[in-house]
């Protein structure tokens, strides 16, 4: 879709690009049909033709276009054209807070009033159990209204988190990633809140939380450097901002916010407590929208309760512990005695059909044992054992004529027939076939070793400085195993068809991971 010479895709007038990075491109476009002028997100051809990656982002559509909130970009639509998979989104005119950060810092109450109303964004998506995954202030847009939106929900998210990059496309922005994040843990709602501390650090302070020079040094810093307070960045932030924004960073998730409402509360307290200005009217409003009341009784669920990590007294009340009652059944309430009285009498006509049916099986053995006679001998039964006599049918005839086919069996000429030499024909090409798929086995067995190696050696280099390896090099290593046993047990087997499937799937496999190591 990078071709410029094209300016319309379905009712879609391709206006210009706004953009574009490792997973698509965005363009500014016109509806032909409701002249409304709306953004066009293309996933890059080479992604979509990925049938996993192409599942994922559909089932990611479909939980954006349930999104309704003032401060999230609004999904308009979604199809598919020339095998690519496009988005209409909502285009919002306007400035990233990145674009507005070049002219310097943020003063704390407009910081404040921003980052709470990506948090009310935050606290709607995740409810609806969807995580953004790539929070930073390049993706949150200021219009002229001043009600802020969030942008690029879900683009970046993968439905299980299996590591850093999925087919090489990072998964977020380093320089805001969650330390789980960053080491392909499984990363929940606290990752995104983490991102958040992270922009407002920047916000605040003019600066990066971490000063690193290279991709490396900032997944390490991540982990394991703690980052410089803010009010040694800026000496002029209230203290309690600079306490709450090292909460709101922590490196253990169970010690940062652990609900965006959390966040928000200790916000609301940092800005009473410090005197800041409030939010504007106009742009409280649109952040707390009026919630519709459930469709279903099953539609209400109780919130989970959390625990909270300690904060600092400037907003220790801005995290309320949710209690909660156990209702106590009022005291003289009367049982149903009739539904007692009724399951005793079920009870003894259960035991009285019991013993009639007993008393009947013993009677009627009595019986028949009454009628069978005594033995005597004159009515003994006959021997068993004595020899049985030939009856006529398995005496041997001697006067019969010989057997034809006994004889056609002795009078036909030596040597194979053409079934038997077949048959051996293609035992001798089974021979054959097997033998070179154990040597095709063993080569692979020597490439797979060689992978092994690598990867042992990449994995240890990694682990001392805390990361982990690729979520889809974990996988393709696994199955590269599997596949490979799974093979050699076909070849012993001699099922070669089997062999040939398990083969092939294990020759994709260690392709796959020597790309990877920079093999192939």
């Amino acid at each position: 879709m990078t071709d410029p010479v094209r300016k319309q895709i379905g009712d879609y007038e391709i206006i210009r690009e706004l953009g574009h990075g490792g997973m698509g491109q965005v363009f500014l476009v016109r509806n032909l049909i409701s002249d409304r002028i709306e953004a066009m997100k293309i996933l890059l051809p080479d992604l979509a033709n990925q049938g996993d990656l192409g599942a994922r982002f559909t089932r990611e559509i479909k939980l954006l276009a349930s999104l309704d909130h003032p401060n999230i970009a609004a999904l308009r639509t979604a199809f598919s054209a020339d095998n690519q998979l496009i988005m209409i989104m909502e285009y919002v005119e306007g400035d990233t807070l990145a674009h507005r950060m070049e002219r310097g810092p943020f003063p704390p109450a407009e910081a404040l009033d921003y980052i709470d109303q990506v948090l009310a964004a935050l606290s709607y998506a995740h409810a609806k159990g969807i995580i953004h995954r790539d929070i930073k202030p390049a993706n949150m847009m200021l219009p002229p209204s001043g009600v802020l939106k969030l942008m690029d929900f879900g683009i970046a998210r993968s439905g299980n988190d299996l590591g850093l990059t999925v087919t090489g496309t990072t998964l977020g922005s380093l320089d805001y990633m969650s330390p789980e994040q960053v080491q392909a843990q499984q990363t929940d709602a606290r990752s995104d809140l983490y991102s958040v501390g992270v922009s407002l650090y920047e916000m605040v302070t003019g600066q990066r939380m971490f000063n690193a020079t290279s991709s490396f040094s900032i997944m390490e810093a991540q982990i394991k450097e703690a980052p410089r307070p803010p009010i040694e960045v800026q000496p002029s932030l209230p203290k309690p901002l600079s306490d709450m924004i090292v909460m709101s960073v922590a490196k253990n998730p169970a010690e940062r916010f652990q609900t965006a409402d959390a966040f928000r509360n200790a916000l609301s307290q940092i800005r009473g407590s410090c005197g800041l200005p409030g939010l504007p009217k106009a742009v409280a409003a649109a952040a707390t929208p009026v919630q519709a009341p459930p469709s279903r009784v099953s539609d209400v669920r109780p919130p989970t309760p959390v625990s909270q990590p300690a904060v600092s007294p400037a907003y220790a009340a801005a995290t309320p512990i949710p209690t909660g009652t156990t209702p106590v059944p009022k005291a003289g309430s009367r049982q149903p005695y009739w539904i007692l009285a009724i399951a005793v009498i079920l009870l003894l006509a259960t035991l009285a059909g019991a013993r009639a049916y007993r008393s009947y099986k013993q009677n009627a053995a009595n019986a028949a044992a009454a009628a069978i006679p005594a033995p005597s001998a004159g009515n003994q039964a006959p021997d068993q054992s004595a020899a049985r006599t030939e009856t006529p049918a398995e005496a041997p005839d001697k006067g019969a004529a010989p057997d034809k086919s006994k004889m056609a069996r002795l009078n036909r000429p030596s040597g194979p027939t053409a079934e038997e030499l077949a048959a051996q024909a293609a035992l001798e090409q089974q021979k054959k076939l097997l033998d070179a798929m154990e040597i095709e086995d063993d080569h692979l067995e020597s490439r797979a070793a060689a992978v092994e190696s690598s990867l042992d050696a990449l994995e240890q280099q990694m682990h001392q400085s805390g990361l982990g390896l690729r979520g889809d090099m974990v996988s393709a290593r696994a199955s590269m195993r599997s596949d490979m046993q799974k093979a050699k047990q076909a070849l012993d087997g001699s099922d070669t068809e089997r062999a040939r499937r398990y083969l092939d799937q294990a020759n994709a496999e260690i392709s796959k991971l020597e790309g990877f190591l920079g093999r192939r």
